[in-house]
């Protein structure tokens, strides 16, 4: 086998194997299908562990060695003939409950695509390259999300995350659990990793590529977040006989919190807020409401801007309880990040190489190359999805995108892999 100094004779990227690629992607799609065509696949629950079953079989039939760790994140590896850091590539395979096929999957299935065309151009990599599934990057079923990525990158401790629970009760211990035992010969490694470098293709979930009609984009980085819980108690009593002036009414306060947070996120005009989260108890016509819990999202690029909205926020909170009590509870704090220049200039090669156009994009979405970012160049691919739609059953991106991706990851990662 030639070593991946010799990529200049033997680049890998006309090697990916673009049926297969799609074929995998249909597959995929089956483990927790939905009526409609989309995917509800809840991390760590039983149609993920039937995806993961699969990505295993394929990664030994094309030679890479399985692993995985105490949360469940799966490796697959293709090994080096030096004993170094492993170049990471992947995403994620969970869902939203009324999510598309291509979100995180993509990014993953192309990544195996890129390993099998280096091992298929017969080029031996200096350093290991492992293709990885991150646990829970979603946080539909366990918040928050990017769990997976964040232990990896030391950011959070098992410890920490083994406890959390889902809307059941289930743990995240208890859910992981099940998923290891499911394993069939799947060696467990210790966390947190360590990797030379992290590459992460995902579709663009917006508009910038397909506005502009070009089928790449080289992220330059991802805004910032920071997301609450909030828990709103008051006291239930009778709609009819119970004057205004004795009502401890926890849906009113909620309402006039999030009016007023909303306001104060308009301080910068590219504030993003959302409320994606609310539940009120007893939830009975007649009784005035005991309790209402809600979520806050807030999103913004610049830094300075998210930290004082996070003074601001309980603060505000807190100032429009009225009679009720507010429990605040912020349970993720992600500043902006900036990729790699270096690895954003490896992956402009490498589509230059291949004559496809590609531009600077942003990312307005999280994604766990946040995470490993902290501890390692990182950086990301996105490709076009039609119309900007994400996280919903008619999420596409086009055949062809999808197989360009994999064709550039093939040669950035063979180029990454000889440093």
């Amino acid at each position: 086998m030639t070593t991946a100094t010799a990529l200049a004779t033997a680049d890998p990227a006309g090697h990916v194997d673009a049926g297969r690629l799609l074929a995998r992607l249909d597959a995929l799609a089956r483990h927790g299908a939905r009526a409609d065509g989309g995917v509800d696949r809840p991390a760590l629950g039983a149609a993920e562990i039937a995806a993961r079953a699969d990505l295993v079989a394929w990664g030994r039939a094309s030679g890479l060695t399985p692993y995985t760790d105490g949360l469940a994140n799966l490796f697959l590896r293709l090994p080096g003939f030096a004993d170094a850091a492993p170049v990471l590539v992947g995403s994620h395979i969970d869902s939203q409950p009324t999510g598309g096929r291509f979100d995180g999957t993509v990014g993953v299935l192309a990544a195996l695509a890129a390993v099998e065309a280096i091992r298929a151009a017969g080029i031996r990599p200096k350093r290991p390259i492992e293709v990885v599934a991150w646990m829970n990057e979603e946080a539909c079923r366990f918040a928050p999300g990017m769990m997976g990525s964040e232990a990896y990158a030391g950011l959070k401790t098992v410890d920490q995350i083994l406890p959390i629970k889902d809307a059941a009760g289930t743990t995240v211990g208890e859910a992981a659990a099940a998923v290891l035992a499911a394993d069939r010969d799947v060696p467990l490694r210790p966390l947190p990793g360590r990797a030379h470098a992290f590459v992460e293709a995902h579709i663009e979930q917006g508009t910038v590529l397909e506005a502009a009609g070009v089928p790449l984009g080289i992220v330059t980085g991802i805004q910032g977040t920071r997301r609450y819980r909030i828990r709103v108690t008051g006291e239930a009593a009778h709609a009819g006989t119970t004057a205004r002036s004795d009502r401890r009414d926890a849906l009113m306060a909620a309402m006039r919190m999030i009016a007023a947070v909303e306001d104060l996120t308009r301080e910068a005009a590219d504030t993003l807020f959302t409320v994606g989260l609310f539940e009120v108890k007893p939830n009975a016509p007649s009784v005035i409401p005991a309790e209402a819990f809600f979520s806050i999202d807030v999103r913004q690029a610049d830094d300075a801007v998210l930290d004082r909205l996070g003074t601001a926020i309980p603060e505000t909170l807190a100032a429009h309880a009225g009679p009720c009590s507010v429990d605040v509870r912020e349970i993720a704090h992600a500043p902006s990040v900036a990729f790699d220049e270096g690895l954003r200039c490896t992956l402009s090669k490498a589509a230059a190489a291949l004559g496809a156009p590609a531009m600077d994009v942003f990312s307005a979405a999280g994604h766990d190359a946040r995470s490993l970012a902290r501890v390692c160049p990182t950086a990301m691919l996105f490709i076009p999805c039609r119309g900007g739609v994400s996280h919903h059953p008619s999420e596409h991106a086009e055949a062809e995108h999808i197989v360009l991706a994999a064709r550039v990851l093939a040669t950035t990662l063979a180029r990454l892999a000889d440093g």
